[in-house]
């Protein structure tokens, strides 16, 4: 067994003590919900004859007489979205393997899913933040009837699978597995898809060529191939032990990924409080599996938005995450993977050159990884170094590579790609903020340069059009932050950044809005708090102010005297409640309004616990 690195120890010990009183809240309020036999056993006789009116004779007799676990299934299907069409069929799936494990299960309720890749750009992805806290109360709904032993959680993309957990942990006493449905295959390489994108921006090919590139990208079901977030959502959750093993990058309608499905029914059904491997979610997401997500994010240059939602999900377990523990976890955790953005490949090619298996046996061998943990497919994180095949149609489990297939895209700890992880902290006189520096070259990760300020993505879009960003320069994008706009992703400016990076021009973006897990190779530092709309120091930024973005150093500063940049007044504001409505932005102002800073989840749910 090998040691645990000592920052990883470090790191989960600060952890442990700061979240001991919160923790322990939790797994009191966990305990007190734990009770021998189903929930079910104790509601009145009509409440129970209404969580099983509508099953079959023989499932309502099992349910009348409480002798099997009764497996709830939580989804987020829609079939307009590509990552969520292959859940269609995954109910029946369930049902029947849950059948030959000797339990029952039931659709508990689903959860809204929508895609950040359509509303780029729109007045709905001002919405979309908000949707992870939203998803975590509907999960909540649906756990909420007292009819259920486990819950099979039917989520992938950005914000679905962090609030389906943030969710099941308030059931922290329930067992809860993920069951993904898997990257589409490979279409148009990435690298050729952000060439287009740039000609588009440049005005050098049209509308239709851009479309035919987007659509030979974007082509079938299953999630999108470059690693942005809704990938990083998958390797999160199978090393933090809530996937089967290897389960997480297989693609859709094939042999493989129906058996994953039916095994994820079945062991649902074995780790109940009625059998004897019981591992309820609240055991399963602890300290050590939150380090171990964030060690896992790091190593492979996962999304930023991880800098958000692993907090809010630490939290839902009363566990205390900050970005400085993330930050001295990517000073020792080493950059091992090359994936789109950070590199050419897709999760595919990731996959094919030894995925997660070999990932999780780097890092457990290097002492990153803490094995000491419970996850749904039994104790210790080890088990995630085998690979799932099909023997004749039967599923097994056998050992991963010990070597990558493709050293281009995945390495092992002795051998990376960078010496530490792709996030970087950076703070200064404007604040706290992130940068994602995986898919930034070294020679692009300092930039001083005169401010150019602006309150909103289509005013940045125009003065590029209008070719008066053509200079070194920082953009201020401010009033993005939650309490402002509701953090919408500015993936839009990426194309525009790009091409005036490539014209040799020293540029950067700060913001305290997110720039998506689709992070390019400009400089942006991102997440920054306190925001604009808070009175933070963006508020106070001048056109022309001199900016240092340094994520070599982990600075974020203005060259403005401190008693002068605190005397000014603000610039510009966010917009008041009569702005912010259509496309309904309205509905959600009570959200906008409590909700937190970034680098505490930007969650309306502001306890701990």
């Amino acid at each position: 067994m090998s040691t645990v690195h000592p920052t990883v120890a470090e790191v989960t010990r600060r952890i442990v003590e700061r979240s001991a009183a919160t923790r322990g809240v939790y797994l009191e309020r966990m305990a007190e919900q734990t009770h021998r036999g189903p929930a079910r056993g104790r509601l009145a006789c009509a409440n129970l004859a209404h969580g099983f009116a509508a099953t079959e004779p023989a499932d309502k007799e099992a349910l009348r007489r409480i002798v099997k676990p009764n497996l709830a299934i939580v989804s987020s299907y829609n079939d307009m979205l590509s990552a969520h069409k292959p859940f269609e069929d995954y109910p029946a799936q369930l049902k029947a393997a849950a059948l030959g494990a000797g339990a029952i299960a039931q659709v508990a309720g689903g959860v809204p899913a929508m895609c950040d890749g359509i509303t780029q750009g729109r007045a709905g992805m001002q919405l979309s933040l908000f949707s992870r806290d939203v998803i975590a109360m509907s999960t909540a709904i649906a756990l909420s009837h007292d009819m259920f032993d486990a819950a099979l959680l039917l989520g992938v993309c950005d914000k679905i699978v962090p609030g389906m957990l943030i969710g099941a942990l308030s059931f922290g006493h329930l067992p809860a597995i993920f069951v993904p449905a898997g990257p589409m295959t490979s279409g148009l390489p990435n690298g050729e898809k952000s060439r287009i994108r740039q000609m588009f921006a440049e005005g050098k090919v049209d509308r239709e060529a851009l479309l035919d590139a987007e659509a030979a990208s974007y082509h079938g079901r299953g999630t999108c191939t470059f690693y942005g977030t809704a990938n990083s959502n998958q390797l999160l959750m199978e090393a933090m032990g809530l996937h089967l093993p290897g389960s997480s990058l297989v693609t859709p309608d094939t042999p493989l990924r129906e058996a994953l499905t039916a095994a994820a029914g079945a062991r649902a059904a074995e780790v109940t409080a009625l059998g004897d491997a019981y591992t309820p979610v609240g055991a399963v997401v602890d300290e050590r599996a939150v380090v171990n997500g964030a060690v896992a994010l790091l190593a492979t240059g996962g999304s930023t938005n991880h800098t958000m939602h692993l907090v809010a999900i630490a939290r839902a377990a009363g566990i205390i995450l900050t970005w400085n523990d993330i930050a001295d976890l990517s000073a020792v955790v080493p950059l091992l993977a090359r994936i789109y953005p950070n590199g050419k490949a897709d999760v595919n090619h990731f996959q094919a050159a030894g995925g997660m298996a070999f990932l999780v046996r780097s890092l457990l061998d290097a002492g990153l990884l803490r094995d000491d943990v419970a996850t749904v497919a039994g104790p210790g994180l080890r088990r995630y170094t085998t690979e799932p095949y099909l023997d004749d149609g039967a599923l097994r489990w056998r050992d991963g590579v010990h070597a990558s297939l493709d050293t281009d895209v995945l390495r092992g700890v002795d051998d990376p790609f960078a010496p530490d992880g792709g996030l970087k902290t950076l703070s200064g006189n404007l604040g706290t903020s992130v940068m994602k520096t995986s898919a930034v070259d070294p020679e692009h990760r300092t930039v001083t340069a005169p401010a150019v300020v602006f309150d909103s993505q289509e005013a940045f879009l125009e003065a590029f059009g209008a070719g008066e960003l053509d200079r070194d320069f920082v953009g201020v994008l401010r009033y993005q932050g939650p309490q402002a706009l509701g953090m919408p992703e500015l993936h839009k400016l990426t194309p525009a950044l790009g091409v005036l990076q490539d014209r040799g021009f020293k540029v950067a973006l700060v913001t305290d809005g997110r720039m998506s897990g689709a992070s390019g190779k400009v400089p942006a530092a991102i997440h920054v708090t306190p925001e604009a709309a808070a009175g933070g120091p963006l508020s106070r930024v001048r056109n022309g102010d001199v900016i240092t973005v340094d994520a070599t150093v982990g600075t974020l500063s203005v060259d403005v005297a401190p008693a002068d940049l605190d005397a000014r007044s603000s610039t510009g504001q966010a917009p008041t409640n009569d702005e912010w409505t259509g496309t309904g932005r309205e509905l959600f102002a009570t959200l906008r309004a409590s909700v937190g800073p970034a680098d505490e989840g930007a969650t309306i749910f502001r306890s701990a616990v």
